[in-house]
């Protein structure tokens, strides 16, 4: 029987009970379970699980169906409840109807087309309200889950525009550094060249790029061996750990003293020479 859903009857006739079972006969999808009376029905509820649907008299001795059902509805909510009643029991059924405590009222004797076709029609509406509860419910989680996420990505924003902020100002600094070093180069009386491993004169200052005028930037970015004279293209060929050239040099037809000295290794290999004019 495992997977059926369970139908508890209530009727003090045992006629009546025996009429809803062979209805039900034919039927593989339900679980007929019997009851003689409203606490025998309370009782059933008590010892069994996941019974969906309720069908039960109005005029039952000691505890009418009214009542009996009242009593589900306020331990058992989810059940779907059926009176099933006398038509001089009507004005009652309907007041019970309106209270809320049951889906609907069939007359005695019912017609078993209607009666099969309430319980599906009941069943799949109960069906349905789970399923849309439960989308609800997990819509409610999911809702949840991206109200944390966009909390922590805000979090993660504002965090991030702090760095920015923080990264802005210190490129800033490093920026007006790099101009007011380049400044102090470029009044220097010398001129200054840096040269990377690949032999490309990467710095120079406003010296330099008199002496060396080669188009618009000057000797940046040209090869050594371009720009340079052969006498400083050898002393800079010379260059070796422990050994820093130093020497008078001819460019443009007047001397210059050259060093030539290596950067330190852990910035880079290459070498800055220096030139200044000799009086």
């Amino acid at each position: 029987m495992a997977g059926e859903i369970k139908i508890l009857c209530v009727d003090d006739e045992k006629n009546v009970l025996k009429a809803l079972r062979r209805l039900f006969m034919e039927e593989d999808s339900y679980e007929i379970l019997l009851a003689e009376s409203g606490q025998e029905g309370l009782a059933v509820l008590e010892e069994e699980e996941d019974i969906r649907l309720i069908i039960s008299d109005y005029r039952m001795p000691e505890m009418n169906g009214v009542e009996f059902l009242r009593q589900v509805n306020e331990r058992w909510p989810e059940t779907i409840r059926i009176v099933l009643s006398g038509f001089a029991d009507t004005a009652a059924v309907v007041e019970a109807i309106n209270l809320g405590q049951i889906y609907k009222f069939l007359p005695k004797p019912w017609n078993d087309e209607d009666l099969l076709s309430t319980i599906g029609s009941a069943l799949d509406h109960q069906s349905l309200r789970w399923e849309n509860n439960k989308l609800s419910q997990e819509l409610k989680i999911r809702n949840a889950e991206l109200k944390q996420v966009n909390a922590e990505l805000q979090s993660v924003n504002e965090r991030l525009e702090d760095l920015v902020e923080l990264r802005t100002e210190e490129l800033e600094i490093r920026h007006r550094v790099l101009q007011i070093s380049q400044a102090i180069l470029d009044v220097l009386p010398v001129a200054v060249l840096g040269i990377d491993p690949d032999d490309m004169i990467v710095h120079c200052n406003q010296a330099a790029c008199d002496l060396f005028p080669s188009a618009e930037m000057g000797p940046l970015g040209h090869d050594r061996s371009s720009v340079l004279s052969a006498e400083v293209n050898q002393l800079i060929d010379q260059l070796s750990d422990g050994f820093c050239p130093n020497s008078i040099v001819t460019i443009r037809e007047r001397p210059f003293r050259c060093q030539v000295r290596r950067l330190h290794e852990t910035l880079s290999q290459g070498c800055v020479v220096v030139l200044s004019a000799e009086h």
